[in-house]
């Protein structure tokens, strides 16, 4: 574990609340201190659900680690079964707890409830959040299904019916994702029978096995138990995430061929807007801009397929905190010509945002912060997410409709073509002289674009070190204030780098042109 002041995964506990606060009767009993209860705080002001989360905590304090723990374990599950009912009780410790090693989860099976306990193992000093809530639904799904046989699947007079797995309280965009994908297999004749773990009880889980496939919607959360579906029940399972026109229409595709119905009228009668305004004409601007991708491995792959596909960026970094879809990333990165960075330290990806002086970032709400720093355009694409990524409007990111949306997320932090032009004719405008008015994007723009020390100091990931200085010419840095504030500290910092790597001490006006020309080819 790491002391940080942000972190993109909680310890697995946490995704053991999330199981349980996305279902219905199930309730989660945590042996953790008094400082951890702050579940309430996750999922009523950040998630903004309009109920409580089931979860109680034993809430033991330094005073009684000289006492009997496991006597308040017991006394702590008997209450919660007595005052809640649940159909199904989880049963784990946080990370203090762990260290007491009173076990929980084997107390709870000793207690003869009439429910079923499912205890469960959460290495809080080795895992983190995302593999805690994938570990929580996967022992879950088998407790609650072993023994069962695999049932006889009708084939004839009725439509194909496919389970969702994988979305969760604390997602990203999960409600609104359920719909547009359970609107999109309708449209190629296919029902949805079980969604989990979002809204199911455990009486939908005993369901699973009547689909005849899953879908993997959310591999962070879903792969272990669709593939243990898959070896007991023979259930294939759909893998194509469908974020993007392209991975849409490749789902569909990849349906039919699980389902053995031609979906192609529903990928035919497809509406989206994504693909003309992406060639519309201000939007040809947007092609070549420099992007940097980061988050969750589904949500940095799937962007990273729409930013070069459907709307001509050039991904110059991708990276995710998931290590272990580690490859997946890494497989994306070869593609598009680029290292990845498997890293959960957000200290890294801010040196490499630095580094790669992106004009577009696409993250999680650590990016969001990153970039709004140093000047950067960002839209968040992925989990950890703050409380203005849970909208009140409908807002997917899966299925043909969320195209729509990630176009309209992504496009509208940047500057479009006229827009710049326009600025750009105009820089000579007293309006876009920081020392001569303010600015009205307030003084974050002014700390970017304005006047800075004419020796500055080059270093980080090309290897400077603190003595290598690089100097302005008086001329140069009357050329450079020309240049609209919005991007004047992405040039100088590139046309400082330029330098830097061909060892010009000071830097001309043609030096400032050279670099213009070298980062705009």
């Amino acid at each position: 574990m790491q002391l940080t002041v942000w972190t993109y995964e909680g310890p697995p506990h946490i995704g053991a609340m999330r199981i349980a606060a996305s279902m219905r009767g199930v309730h989660c009993v945590l042996h953790a201190p008094q400082g951890d209860t702050y579940a309430d705080l996750l999922f009523t002001m950040i998630a903004r659900n309009g109920k409580r989360p089931p979860v109680t905590y034993t809430s033991f304090q330094a005073r009684d680690l000289g006492g009997d723990t496991a006597g308040l374990v017991q006394k702590t599950l008997a209450e919660t079964v007595e005052r809640f009912r649940p159909q199904a009780l989880l049963v784990g410790e946080a990370c203090t707890a762990e260290l007491i090693q009173d076990q929980p989860g084997a107390l709870a099976e000793g207690m003869g409830f009439d429910i079923p306990v499912i205890a469960l193992e959460l290495p809080a000093y080795t895992r983190k959040e995302n593999w805690g809530a994938a570990e929580t639904f996967y022992t879950m799904v088998r407790a609650l299904l072993r023994g069962r046989q695999a049932p006889q699947r009708q084939t004839s007079g009725r439509r194909p019916s496919a389970n969702l797995l994988g979305p969760t309280s604390l997602g990203f965009r999960c409600r609104d994702d359920i719909v547009e994908v359970t609107k999109l297999l309708d449209s190629a004749g296919i029902d949805v029978n079980v969604v989990a773990p979002a809204g199911a009880s455990p009486e939908d889980l005993l369901r699973l096995p009547e689909a005849d496939f899953n879908v993997c919607l959310y591999p962070e959360i879903a792969h272990g138990a669709c593939a243990w579906l898959e070896r007991m029940f023979k259930q294939p399972t759909v893998k194509t995430v469908p974020i993007g026109v392209g991975a849409t229409r490749d789902f569909l595709i990849e349906v039919g061929e699980v389902a053995g119905i031609d979906t192609g009228p529903a990928i035919a009668a497809a509406q989206t807007r994504l693909p003309w305004y992406s060639r519309s004409v201000d939007s040809t601007y947007l092609t070549a801009k420099r992007v940097f991708i980061f988050g969750d491995a589904t949500h940095a792959v799937a962007a990273a397929r729409i930013a070069t596909e459907e709307l001509g960026f050039d991904v110059v970094g991708i990276g995710t905190y998931s290590r272990e879809f580690a490859r997946e990333v890494r497989d994306a990165a070869a593609r598009y010509g680029v290292d990845a960075l498997i890293t959960d330290d957000y200290l890294e990806v801010e040196a490499k945002v630095l580094e790669l002086a992106p004009e577009l970032v696409l993250g999680t709400q650590m990016e969001r912060h990153i970039a709004k720093r140093v000047g950067i355009p960002c839209a968040v694409i992925s989990a950890p997410i703050h409380v203005q990524d849970f909208p009140a409007r409908y807002a997917p990111q899966m299925g043909f409709e969320g195209a729509n949306v990630i176009f309209d997320t992504w496009v509208h932090p940047l500057m479009m073509g006229l827009e710049e032009h326009l600025v750009t004719m105009f820089r000579e405008d007293i309006e876009f002289h920081d020392e001569a008015a303010p600015s009205h994007l307030g003084p974050a723009a002014k700390r970017q674009g304005g006047e800075q020390a004419s020796t500055t100091t080059v270093a980080g990931a090309e290897g400077a070190s603190a003595n290598d200085a690089v100097v302005w010419d008086p001329e140069a840095e009357k050329e450079l204030r020309k240049i609209p504030f919005f991007v004047r500290g992405k040039a100088r910092r590139n046309t400082e780098r330029f330098a830097q790597d061909r060892g010009v001490a000071t830097i001309t006006v043609e030096t400032l042109y050279d670099a213009k020309a070298y980062f705009g080819r």
